[in-house]
């Protein structure tokens, strides 16, 4: 199916945060292969290949995204068929994230009603769980990372997109996405669709790629930010915008850290992918590529309030 998706009929879009039709800068012009593509294609912290749509950057909103891509549908279900291995590194990752809760705790007046939306395995509820967060729940479009959920986190999660009309509005505290704004095929309806299901004086917090970062600039489309499932990719100054468009307030923009082990970072390095592999492979035997490593991967926190 990875590879059908990517034959599917093609579809032009305007910017998806402004709406502006200007796509006269051309980013990047469309580079990939559907023979390339495995069912690891649209799979979380997967191999990278290295392969993109046309990236076209908007004037107005400073917002990178891709023109024509492939028609809803068939990203749905490539989404759906989607593999799955990266338990490891959504636990790592849901531990950074959780030390920004305190302080979006201190800002919000009550922790009743929290969703998780793209969640994986659920790994994140925890952290909410944790954290003192009650009626907690998540949305996951793929089968196999909710399979590999934990006991007792799988029936919080619920196999499907986020759909605004399965919550009542104004009804949650609290409503997360991590490195998922970059797969949606509208992630400005989604923005204002958690604005409306938000109490008053709720916070969303989003974790996004960086378009703008260090390591995107040194990089170039060799940044595994650059990808076949990234239909859009947010700078400080898109996000931003974003948020303000949907009525969030008090907008706050972070760097983050993001720890993980040895032979991840690895996995993003751009190198030959089958030296990578064996090398993963020497570093897992020798244990060293277990060695937790932070490291600014130019990831930015996104949080606001309603």
């Amino acid at each position: 199916m990875q590879q059908e998706t990517l034959k599917m009929k093609m579809v032009a879009r305007n910017c998806p945060v402004c709406g502006s039709s200007d796509d006269a800068k051309v980013f990047a012009p469309a580079n990939y292969d559907p023979a390339k593509l495995d069912e690891f294609a649209f799979a979380s912290r997967k191999m990278p290949e290295y392969m993109h749509y046309r990236l076209v950057d908007c004037p107005k909103c400073d917002l990178l995204y891709a023109t024509p891509i492939p028609e809803p549908g068939a990203i749905a279900e490539a989404y759906y068929e989607a593999a799955f291995d990266s338990a490891e590194e959504a636990h790592f990752a849901s531990r950074t994230y959780g030390r920004f809760l305190p302080q979006i705790k201190a800002r919000i007046r009550d922790l009743k009603g929290a969703l998780d939306i793209g969640t994986g395995d659920g790994a994140f509820l925890e952290e909410l769980i944790a954290a003192g967060f009650t009626e907690v729940g998540g949305v996951e479009p793929s089968v196999a990372p909710i399979k590999s959920a934990k006991a007792e986190i799988q029936p919080l999660i619920k196999h499907d997109i986020f759909r605004p009309q399965d919550y009542t509005d104004g009804s949650l505290s609290l409503v997360t996405c991590f490195q998922t704004l970059e797969h949606l095929h509208d992630p400005m309806e989604m923005c204002r669709n958690a604005h409306r299901v938000l109490k008053d004086g709720g916070a969303v917090f989003f974790i996004g790629h960086n378009r703008r970062a260090l390591s995107a600039k040194v990089l170039g489309t060799k940044s595994p930010i650059f990808d076949i499932e990234h239909l859009q990719l947010f700078s400080p100054e898109s996000a931003r915008n974003m948020l303000e468009y949907a009525g969030f307030k008090d907008i706050k923009l972070k760097p983050i850290f993001n720890l993980y082990p040895l032979h991840y970072w690895l996995k993003l390095f751009p190198l030959p992918t089958s030296f990578k592999r064996t090398l993963i492979v020497w570093l897992k035997k020798l244990k060293i590529g277990y060695l937790p490593i932070p490291l600014p991967a130019g990831n930015i926190a996104i949080i606001g309030y309603k």
